[in-house]
């Protein structure tokens, strides 16, 4: 295995998107390795993060990480510039027509093939690892299987779309040595308060948006679960999915919304079901 040197003070932000977690994460102190498909969103970075890459707190890698097919000298891919919610940006092709479904259609652009192996190689093993990029975050998780070394800390967006996918995703965590887990509601990242003091880096005092990933690691609320108890827990919010998901069974008739507005009200939420985030500590994490 690749004995690549791993990092106390550095945070890998994959799908960096506006860089809302990349100041976060500068802000605490820690470097950041940045990475991010869309060329649009690449150009607010740096501009908005200039000093810091300046500095070297920040190295912004353009292109996007996917499941390139073994054998294949192509240097680019088709990515689905989302042109409602920038966020919503894909290379793969289903992501993009159920976007189009929901209202929110792409245009195609071709972008280049980031190898993200060869960037863990490059920058070393972060501290904490977030991943967030429509599709594609198991094939960050397959690339560290190359490496002795892992990160502390995972987070990556959860599948919604089928129970045995996420089961998948916790059993790759599991091989690669992540043995407790929390599911994390991402409509409630505003909710969390930044712990005094703070277990990652220094207290910022940050207010969360909806959409950022918000507090990781050790500062994360809630106890860890172990596999079987997080399974279980995921099983409970697939049946929200199932009945009030993007394609619920209930959300196409009237009563059916009418009753998912009355839970949003009940349980003082924006949204429901919403969707998760599942972050994982690594059993060498004491």
């Amino acid at each position: 295995m690749d004995l690549a040197k791993k990092y106390a003070d550095l945070v890998y932000d994959v799908g960096m998107h506006q860089g809302e977690d990349t100041d976060y994460y500068l802000k605490k102190g820690f470097r950041v390795i940045g990475f991010e498909a869309n060329p649009k969103l690449v150009a607010k970075s740096r501009s908005r993060f200039a000093e810091a890459i300046r500095d070297k707190k920040l190295i912004i890698v353009e292109g996007a990480i996917t499941d390139k097919p073994a054998g294949t000298n192509k240097s680019t891919v088709s990515f689905y510039e989302n042109a409602k919610l920038s966020e919503w940006g894909t290379v793969v092709s289903d992501w993009a027509r159920r976007n189009e479904a929901l209202g929110a259609s792409s245009q195609v652009i071709e972008v280049p093939i980031v190898d993200f192996a060869r960037s863990l190689r490059e920058f070393g093993i972060p501290h904490y690892l977030k991943i967030d990029i429509e599709g594609m975050d198991t094939v960050c998780l397959a690339a560290l299987a190359q490496f002795e070394q892992k990160p502390d800390y995972v987070s990556l967006e959860s599948n919604k779309a089928s129970i045995a996918e996420l089961a998948e995703e916790l059993n790759l965590l599991t091989q690669l040595g992540y043995t407790k887990f929390k599911a994390v509601q991402q409509v409630h990242v505003p909710r969390q308060r930044e712990p005094n003091p703070s277990k990652e880096g220094c207290v910022v005092g940050r207010r969360f948006e909806v959409g950022t990933t918000g507090l990781f690691g050790a500062d994360l609320p809630r106890e860890w679960k172990d596999y079987e108890d997080t399974l279980r827990e995921y099983k409970f919010i697939f049946f929200g999915y199932k009945l009030f998901g993007d394609y619920g069974i209930l959300r196409k008739y009237f009563l059916g919304e009418a009753l998912r507005r009355v839970l949003c009200h009940v349980l003082r939420t924006p949204s429901f079901p919403g969707w998760y985030d599942t972050h994982a500590k690594h059993v060498s994490v004491v």
